[in-house]
């Protein structure tokens, strides 16, 4: 069991801060601004078989990993801006699962989703820059965290990058790739 908890979580599972600092958030800031360059050097050279190979039994595809980056981090940029505008604005959730079967999944070039990655996080973390410290206190309603701020937000998807992109670079480590 251990083994397989190690392979769905290489880093760890999220665990959110009992406090935020300047410091801190500016550090999760420089991890999400550096995920599309960590993403783009682990997936570098890696043929069709390997894309297609999963991280773990029963685990995407590196190929899937690479689409469901942006996909995810396209709605945490939206929800940060949510949170910027509306008081208390409820998070919608989606199928994460349902989203990686689709077809773009599977035809889109990888190199697409990289682009709309490096875009995305252009775009968050100039956001995230501009923001100040009582920013990032302002609230959200999560469906299944309940009450979250923008620091989590922050703090969720630095881990989150750090996470997927830590499955491709243990499969290829496992493969010898």
């Amino acid at each position: 069991m251990k083994d397989i908890d190690h392979l769905k979580y290489p880093i760890g599972k999220f665990k959110a801060p009992k406090e935020y600092t300047e410091e801190l958030r500016e550090g999760f800031i420089n991890e999400i601004e550096q995920t599309p360059y960590y993403l783009r050097e682990a997936v570098e050279n890696l043929n069709d078989d390997q894309l297609n190979t999963p991280y773990r039994v029963g685990g995407w595809t590196v190929e899937q990993v690479i689409h469901h980056l942006p996909d995810s981090h396209m709605n945490a940029y939206i929800r940060t801006k949510l949170g910027l505008t509306e008081k208390v604005p409820a998070i919608k959730p989606y199928d994460q699962a349902a989203w990686a079967e689709l077809e773009d999944y599977s035809t889109t070039p990888i190199e697409v989703s990289l682009a709309l990655l490096d875009a995305v996080h252009t775009r968050w973390v100039i956001l995230l820059k501009s923001l100040n410290p009582d920013q990032f206190e302002l609230k959200l309603n999560h469906p299944e965290n309940g009450i979250i701020d923008i620091n989590w937000i922050l703090a969720q998807y630095s881990w989150h990058g750090k996470h997927h992109i830590a499955h491709i670079n243990s499969l290829k480590q496992r493969m010898g790739w």
